[in-house]
């Protein structure tokens, strides 16, 4: 682990220099070129890019636009080398918004801000739009995002008689209540499925309580954050529900991917997971009118959570000698076709918010109120270091474990500090 982080902060930092470079240039720009754009495997539906394409190269005589798709594995270190190379880096790319501030840290993208009205202005995703700020600077615009929301069982809940929550704190209650109530009296009944492996679900829980893993200090310096009094509530209520409501607390990360079968057996009362979710309830479970969804609610009745939000930002590359092309390529990938194919088709909510009304299903409107009220993971280039050192992870889990929870807090305080600063 200590030499990929030796690698990519080595990388970045050549790469900061050449996109630097570049972006000084006084070259004057061809008014034809053949853009290239990087997008991520299953991110943008084949019917979108057909449109790009075409769209771009008839708007633009003379010109082209090719899209690529790329896998996620191995991203970063292949934009590391790509971005650093007028000759080899394509001119728009799509990277993940956790993984935004790497390049964004080094100027490695073009700045944004000049664009933002003409992408969406405030309907542009807010949660989005932070993690594609760097020292005050937005290098990025958000592409589609996804937030966890809750799919339940209300015909569980009325044979068990819970009513259906309306505040955090009131689902926690119900999914303890109906874990000990299992109503049908079913085999390993859990109330709600939460799982130390799933820790997007979790964080869901840590920022609606106001809680947060760090918070950077005006020096520039992180301060770990997981001890403060609202995070503290956050860790002993996840806790609690892990104790009383949850039969699979410390399921694998390959069982989580099957948690909408159980909820379809009838093993489940509530689920915490992504709008996608939907195809895969049983359709004699809609019909009967056995399911319910709401967005994680928050502290008061009627005011949403702040569930975590992945998703991804689209960027300009600064070493792109077709800036002005790019920037035209940019403003079609943020109009009514291109981000309503991203919901409509992609299931997505788009980065501009405008056209959430394309999505589809009865969670679309509770993925767009998940997705505006979302919130991210500190937004440095070193989360992606202690992420991948699992130190995040290792709260969860612990917590499932039954520690203490202010000595897990302090503990992973510590490790944090120590990874954020470095």
């Amino acid at each position: 682990m200590k030499i990929l982080r030796t690698v990519a902060i080595g990388g970045v930092a050549l790469l900061g220099l050449t996109a630097c470079s570049s972006g000084a240039s006084t070259a004057a720009e061809s008014d034809t070129a053949d853009l290239t754009v990087w997008v991520m495997q299953d991110s943008v539906p084949a019917s979108a890019i057909d449109w790009l394409e075409t769209e771009f190269a008839s708007e633009n005589p003379g010109s082209t636009l090719t899209v690529n798709e790329q896998v996620w594995p191995g991203i970063v270190e292949k934009l590391q080398t790509a971005l650093a190379s007028p000759s080899e880096t394509p001119d728009i790319v799509e990277i993940g918004n956790t993984q935004t501030s790497t390049f964004s840290s080094v100027g490695a993208f073009t700045p944004l801000d000049d664009m933002l009205v003409d992408l969406g202005g405030d309907d542009l995703s807010v949660s989005g739009i932070n993690s594609a700020t760097w020292d005050g600077t937005v290098f990025a615009a958000p592409m589609y995002q996804g937030a966890r929301i809750l799919f339940y069982r209300q015909d569980l809940l009325k044979a068990a008689g819970i009513p259906v929550p309306t505040t955090i704190d009131e689902l926690n209650a119900a999914a303890i209540a109906l874990n000990a109530a299992n109503p049908e009296g079913t085999e390993d009944f859990s109330g709600i499925y939460l799982a130390a492996a799933d820790p997007h679900s979790l964080e869901g829980w840590l920022f609606t309580y106001g809680g947060d893993y760090a918070e950077q200090n005006d020096d520039g310096t992180w301060t770990g954050t997981l001890d403060t009094p609202e995070s503290l509530e956050a860790l002993q209520a996840i806790q609690d529900v892990f104790a009383e409501g949850s039969e699979y607390d410390l399921d694998s990360v390959e069982a989580v991917q099957s948690a909408p079968t159980l909820f379809n057996e009838g093993k489940v009362g509530f689920l915490s997971y992504l709008n996608f979710a939907e195809a895969q309830i049983d359709p004699a479970l809609w019909e009967a009118d056995k399911v319910g969804v709401m967005a994680l609610p928050g502290l008061t009745a009627g005011e949403a959570g702040t569930p975590f939000a992945g998703g991804s930002n689209l960027a300009i590359s600064a070493a792109s000698p077709n800036q002005k092309l790019a920037t035209a390529a940019l403003e079609m990938m943020y109009s009514e076709d291109f981000q309503s194919a991203l919901a409509a088709e992609g299931g997505w909510v788009p980065g501009n918010t405008t056209y959430s009304s394309a999505l589809q299903g009865v969670t679309a409107e509770f993925s767009e109120t998940a997705v505006v009220g979302s919130k991210l993971t500190p937004n440095t280039p070193t989360w992606g270091v202690a992420d991948s050192a699992g130190v995040p992870a290792s709260i969860w889990t612990r917590i499932a474990g039954g520690e203490d929870v202010k000595t897990i807090a302090v503990d992973v305080n510590a490790q944090l500090e120590e990874l954020l600063n470095d």
